[in-house]
């Protein structure tokens, strides 16, 4: 039968196993402290090299091109097509409404603290 005690250390001494050893950390902390490499001095570009970063350069703009012309035109078809179903719902709801001359004025719906510029606050600037 297992004590009680055992099952408490066994985790630790799992554990233990795990960490690295002294002699290991010194090297595992000086090669994390070297200089990267340095790269190898490049080799005369040729005609054909040339040539080919001009084809990979135009192919990546023309890639972003047709990405904006297939994703951008439809996303705003969709975003203005549900900014209008809000819009139409949203005066369907104001048609349910009683009209603006018969709804209750409450004191605290139109609280006036401070003047506008523009006079009383009831009208608009036009």
């Amino acid at each position: 039968m297992i004590r009680y005690n055992q099952l408490l250390r066994a985790p630790q001494r799992s554990l233990g196993r795990l960490r690295p050893t002294p002699w290991r950390r010194n090297i595992q902390r000086r090669l994390e402290s070297t200089e990267a490499p340095k790269e190898a001095p490049k080799e005369p570009v040729n005609r054909f090299v040339r040539d080919r970063e001009a084809v990979q350069a135009h192919a990546a703009k023309t890639a972003e091109l047709w990405r904006k012309l297939i994703v951008i035109p439809p996303s705003l078809i969709l975003g203005g097509l549900n900014a209008w179903i809000l819009w139409k719902e949203h005066w369907e709801h104001w048609e349910t409404l009683p009209p603006l001359e018969e709804r209750v004025q409450y004191p605290w719906m139109n609280i006036r603290n401070k003047p506008f510029p523009w006079g009383d606050g009831d009208k608009t600037l036009l």
